[in-house]
């Protein structure tokens, strides 16, 4: 959609892409559009990965370009880009411009237009928001996060060489290495697997953390249940459900007899998941 044409857009830093923010696009109506304000520390959905989580086209603005701004000129950068705007989107918290000195309430006051401010989302009581996703990603409640996100935690990475012990004394798997991510707390997850560009994912059991049996090297270590693959590039991992937490085994027979469980209790949690 071109630019000239968007007469609505909702602005944020929104990494993550949770429930809450999609609250803010619900707003939008046909000819929105979506400002991303570049904060350097996204790594839900680093980068441009915010775009496969809404149809709307995302803009990004780099907070360092544009913090200096007072609020009457942070308006008028808007008004430049979006000649035909009529309605801005923000969150009960949105602040900007210099110091942050400017809220909701002052770009009611600069705007012409219409500012409709959404409200906190809340599930169960307690409030949506980005840094508690990350918190709970990283202690292993990735089904909380997923509740928050509206959304299982995705990442993605290139497939890198693992130990070379898999295939031939544990099970096979896809290694990778994930830049800009956060990785979830160590341990063992139930989760979807997709390979290189294909269309559907594959259940399979996801190992994040050291290796402190063999190596101690830190790994991202997918195994797709009941597939053999043969060789890909690139992976994406949909994380499902928190296992075990990494623990080291006394011999690579007792690790193995680990893993096996985990593939029980993958299949077991993914069973009634439609791939």
């Amino acid at each position: 959609m071109a630019l000239s044409k968007v007469d609505a857009i909702a602005i944020g830093g929104f990494d993550g892409m949770h429930i809450g923010h999609q609250q803010l696009f619900n707003e939008l109506g046909k000819h929105g559009a979506i400002v991303v304000i570049e904060t350097g520390y996204a790594n839900l959905t680093p980068g441009s990965e915010r775009e496969h989580y809404s149809h709307y086209p995302i803009l990004y603005y780099s907070l360092e370009a544009i913090r200096h701004l007072e609020g009457e000129e942070f308006v008028a950068m808007l008004r430049e880009r979006f000649p035909h705007l009529r309605k801005i989107v923000v969150g009960y918290d949105f602040h900007f411009g210099k110091n942050r000195r400017y809220s909701h309430a002052n770009l009611g006051e600069l705007f012409s237009g219409e500012v409709k401010v959404i409200d906190q989302v809340c599930i169960e009581g307690d409030s949506v928001h980005s840094h508690k996703i990350r918190t709970k990603i990283q202690i292993g409640d990735l089904s909380g996060a997923n509740r928050f996100l509206g959304h299982n935690y995705t990442i993605k990475g290139n497939v890198i060489k693992g130990q070379g012990i898999g295939k031939t004394d544990l099970v096979p798997t896809i290694n990778l290495e994930c830049p800009g991510y956060l990785l979830p707390y160590e341990g063992v997850y139930a989760a979807l697997t997709r390979i290189d560009g294909e269309e559907h994912f594959h259940p399979s059991v996801v190992f994040v953390g050291h290796r402190v049996t063999t190596d101690g090297s830190y790994a991202v270590e997918s195994h797709i249940l009941g597939e053999s693959i043969q060789s890909c590039e690139r992976a994406t991992i949909s994380f499902v459900k928190f296992l075990r937490k990494n623990q080291k085994f006394e011999s690579l027979e007792s690790l193995k007899k680990a893993i096996n469980d985990d593939i029980l209790n993958a299949r077991r949690e993914l069973i009634h998941l439609s791939l």
